[in-house]
């Protein structure tokens, strides 16, 4: 499998041509909403808020995607890392380094087997 990785500080309005001949892919994002260590789950497109912003969720990009190119976009998941604080040039507490940890562990699982089938098992072990 071919796994190419993409870093960015925000998703804008070019990401969704990202999406373009790709077969699964993984967002990542850090988040104050996230009540464990981490959460997995998979998106739709949706036209929110964000959609007129300059910084975009990860499913506006995916509605974005979808209205260009007249298809439904790849399959695409969210893994959201619990954050605890965000201020600027804080270092990562502990809890978050943790946090972290565990969502790598589990990440490099899911880059082992890059397949929708072991991911979909994923999402239905994480609810279990």
């Amino acid at each position: 499998n071919k796994i190419e990785i993409q870093t960015d500080f925000q998703l804008q309005i070019e990401h969704a041509l990202d999406l373009e001949n790709r077969q699964l892919v993984l967002f990542v994002d850090a988040s104050v909403n996230c009540k464990t260590a981490f959460n997995f789950s998979r998106l739709q497109a949706d036209k929110d808020k964000s959609y007129t912003t300059h910084a975009m969720s990860p499913t506006a990009v995916l509605q974005v995607y979808q209205d260009i190119k007249k298809q439904t976009p790849p399959p695409c998941f969210l893994l959201s890392i619990q954050g605890i604080s965000f201020e600027l040039g804080e270092e990562l507490c502990l809890q978050a380094q943790d946090n972290l940890q565990h969502a790598i562990q589990f990440t490099d699982q899911l880059l082992k087997t890059a397949e929708i089938n072991f991911w979909n098992q994923q999402l239905e072990n994480s609810f279990a």
